[in-house]
């Protein structure tokens, strides 16, 4: 398990990377979207990994790897939108963020850690195609619970559903990278 815990630190790692770079070029403007459309943006990357697996064939160049990278981006915004202080600005310095991103980083990672001990690594026997479909399945279940004003009666919140989103797109992301190796050999 301490291998799956440096495969999820470098994935992370290239995906920090990204987060970071785009802070720089853009701002921290995704910080005036609400949490809904945070969820619709995750949905539609989503969507569009189901659509290219099934059509095993894409007519934009973005991987598909990119795009499960921007899962994990967006997850780790929309947790950070449902945790910010309301007097959180729009505009934040790349450091603040950073520190914000590690922060949720490290509790996904630890949650990772704990499921990945009871399940006992399961995750390395299922196809991509079902973390995809996992994921969108957590997204229509986030959008129920924002549908419901965020209440549930038994179900784990947006959150928790945020950080398994998260961790799926990690694990399709070490999968990607374990087969580009298998085919190297």
């Amino acid at each position: 398990m301490e291998h799956t815990l440096k495969q999820f630190d470098q994935a992370i790692a290239s995906c920090k990377h990204i987060f970071i770079q785009k802070a720089k070029d853009y701002g921290t403007a995704w910080r005036i979207l609400r949490s809904s459309s945070l969820t619709d943006q995750l949905y539609i990357k989503a969507k569009r990994i189901r659509n290219i697996e099934e059509l095993q064939h894409q007519k934009v160049d973005d991987s598909v790897e990119l795009e499960y990278m921007g899962i994990i981006n967006y997850a780790i915004m929309a947790i950070i939108q449902l945790e910010a202080d309301l007097d959180l600005p729009i505009d934040m310095e790349v450091k603040e963020v950073e520190k914000l991103y590690d922060k949720e980083v490290k509790i996904t990672r630890t949650l990772l850690n704990q499921k990945n001990h009871d399940y006992g690594e399961a995750w390395r026997g299922m196809r991509i195609s079902s973390y995809t479909d996992l994921i969108l399945m957590k997204l229509l279940r986030v959008k129920q619970i924002e549908d419901n004003q965020g209440q549930t009666l038994i179900s784990e919140g947006m959150d928790a559903n945020y950080r398994d989103i998260i961790n799926y797109a990690i694990f399709a992301l070490i999968k990607i990278e374990e087969n580009r190796i298998l085919v190297k050999e």
